[in-house]
């Protein structure tokens, strides 16, 4: 039988294990047999810096680490029917949104693409929301994709996003939206 003993006189002391992380919401990450799941997402929390950690649920091993203000969405016309792809919810505090989007679409049909920005202001009362101006659009597409669109408005309290596709064309749609707000 052998046994190793760890002397205080013949070296460091092995480092103590952390038994816990507080993450940015002061959520608290415990490790579960000294690991911690480390994983990544998205978040419409609003958040300046543009990220922060948390653990979710509270307590577990899972700690994420989150891309703030934003949301995403992705969606497949068949039609030239208007369709929405993120509906974003103004929430109870009065005050202005600053949003961004990006969109991208590939008609599968026709192989043909085209890749779409925008800005826009929109103004919550808290109950209702406002749009300050329409969006302002940059718009990058092939001849096969030119009756494509996309719209961005406000209905009830919420920021709408949508697409419209073409008749008879499979298009795919991947569209993030980012915003800043103030109150």
């Amino acid at each position: 039988m052998s046994q190793i003993i760890k002397s205080l006189l013949s070296g460091p002391v092995p480092p103590s294990v952390p038994t816990q992380f507080t993450a940015d919401d002061a959520t608290i990450g415990v490790p579960t047999g000294n690991n911690l799941n480390v994983l990544s997402r998205d978040t419409t929390d609003n958040n300046d810096n543009g990220i922060q950690t948390t653990a979710d649920p509270n307590g577990s091993a899972n700690f994420y680490i989150e891309l703030t203000n934003r949301t995403t969405g992705i969606v497949t016309t068949t039609n030239a029917t208007p369709t929405i792809v993120i509906t974003f919810p103004l929430g109870a505090t009065p005050g202005v949104y600053y949003f961004t989007g990006q969109l991208v679409a590939f008609d599968t049909t026709d192989t043909a693409g085209a890749a779409y920005s925008f800005e826009s202001a929109v103004r919550t009362t808290g109950a209702a929301g406002i749009e300050i101006a329409s969006e302002d659009k940059t718009i990058f597409e092939e001849a096969a994709m030119t009756t494509a669109d996309f719209a961005f408005s406000v209905s009830a309290n919420n920021a709408i996003l949508e697409v419209t596709g073409i008749i008879a064309k499979s298009i795919n749609w991947n569209c993030l939206l980012t915003y800043r707000f103030v109150s």
